[in-house]
């Protein structure tokens, strides 16, 4: 009896240590080798798991920057210090990149332009006024105003204007991308904060019909791109377009003469001036605080 016990136990005793010398010897060969300074850098690293550094998330990131050499300053939501601490630790100088933010690409608010219809029954979003008839602005392309860019951001960077247009605080705005997706019209760019001269319209119409619908649209006169450095402004389908690598040739003279100021120049890193003409609505620009 008792040898007919141990008879199956020493075989299944057997067979755990062949498969455990098994797995064991498949774990050395296929090991994948992983830096220690991965999880170390990762912990440096603010874990907002944002995306605006380009790759999903802070670990990946953190892979990036050990295996490739990615400068942690590619990481937005990192403060100064952060990125000094992350540089210290590998030993390596985080070379300084141009904040990049979200830019609203439209300056037509309630003010500015006309309504076609006011909807009733509780629709409370941009993108469910888009599905019913493209939504309530006479203009196409303008912004409906109700707040879905500023729902979406998880830094509460995007607040909405008396004019109902997004306010974007450039030093909680991490670039993370969510407000350019939310955005039904397609109306948030993401710039870097040196390019400073901005064309708010994004309308295609022609002049006066342009004009009509909102009063700062863009009319495709053509006197911006008279008066910039050439080639820094072209117009393509009645729509000033900026080339922003000839962003060192930009000036203000482009905005002087605009009728509508549809284009405008940013002054500062965090507050910005408007160069304007005329005295423009709160509302206008994407800041805090509005200079006359």
């Amino acid at each position: 009896m008792g040898e007919d016990f141990l008879i199956p136990l020493a075989i299944l005793v057997g067979l755990g240590l062949l498969f455990g010398l098994i797995l064991a010897m498949a774990y050395k060969k296929f090991k994948v080798f992983e830096d220690p300074r991965i999880d170390v850098v990762e912990n440096l690293l603010p874990n907002a798991n944002c995306g605006a550094c380009g790759v999903p998330g802070c670990r990946a990131f953190a892979e990036a920057v050990i295996n490739e050499g990615t400068n942690p300053a590619k990481c937005t939501v990192s403060s100064e210090e952060g990125i000094e601490n992350i540089a210290n630790f590998l030993g390596v100088e985080a070379s300084a990149e141009a904040k990049v933010v979200a830019r609203l690409l439209c300056a037509g608010g309630i003010k500015e332009a006309h309504n076609l219809a006011d909807y009733k029954g509780g629709m409370s979003t941009c993108r469910g006024e888009t599905v019913v008839g493209q939504g309530s602005k006479d203009c196409s392309w303008g912004c409906l105003g109700l707040g879905d860019c500023a729902k979406a951001c998880d830094f509460d960077a995007i607040t909405m204007s008396d004019d109902a247009l997004p306010v974007v605080d450039t030093e909680k705005c991490t670039a993370c991308n969510d407000c350019v997706i939310e955005c039904p019209k397609g109306l948030f760019k993401l710039m870097p904060i040196n390019q400073k001269l901005l064309v708010q319209c994004r309308s295609l119409l022609e002049g006066d019909l342009a004009e009509s619908k909102c009063s700062v649209a863009c009319t495709g006169c053509s006197r911006c791109a008279a008066d910039a450095a050439p080639d820094v402004i072209e117009i393509v389908n009645n729509l000033a377009i900026v080339n922003y690598e000839l962003n060192d040739l930009t000036t203000s003279a482009a905005v002087k003469r605009c009728p509508t100021d549809a284009i405008i120049w940013l002054e500062g890193d965090n507050q910005f001036e408007i160069t304007t003409n005329i005295d423009l609505p709160l509302g206008r620009v994407e800041e805090e605080v509005y200079y006359q």
